[in-house]
């Protein structure tokens, strides 16, 4: 599970369809509606919230207008209630971390989207999120690289 502090606007087709689907899927644990990932890192930031299924639910909300400016039909009635509108914190060492992820995965996928942000270098988090000073989240678990043989 990915629930990408990066804007969506800066996903893929399938990255932004893997978000709507995995938002869906924390609003249900959150929700106590559904069972698996109820323990998963990445829903900590929520759980941090004084209403965690309805912060979610606002993180539905921006993904679902990003994808009504691609033209896709994703289903609103999906999104719980919201009740008002709190900001999360995040770090910039976090929104750094996600955005190297991000292009990694789009360097993979979608070359020409890759190309096209490269040279961006402070990407916009999701609008829920505002950027502080910062490293890495203690609940993020980064990849370790692979070292060489040669050093």
């Amino acid at each position: 599970m990915r629930l990408w502090t990066v804007h969506p606007k800066y996903l893929d087709a399938p990255g932004l369809v893997a978000l709507w689907r995995e938002a869906l899927l924390a609003q249900a644990v959150l929700r106590r509606r559904g069972r698996g990932y109820a323990r998963h890192p990445q829903l900590i930031r929520f759980r941090r919230c004084p209403r965690p299924a309805c912060a979610v639910a606002e993180y539905l909300r921006d993904i679902h207008i990003e994808s009504e400016k691609r033209g896709y039909r994703f289903d609103a009635a999906r999104i719980g209630r919201r009740f008002d509108r709190r900001f999360i914190g995040v770090t910039r060492g976090q929104l750094l971390y996600e955005w190297r992820h991000l292009l990694g995965k789009l360097r993979r996928r979608d070359c020409a989207r890759w190309m096209a942000l490269i040279h961006v270098r402070r990407p916009q988090p999701h609008p829920l999120f505002r950027v502080v000073p910062g490293a890495i989240e203690d609940w993020e678990r980064p990849r370790r690289r692979r070292v060489s043989p040669r050093g």
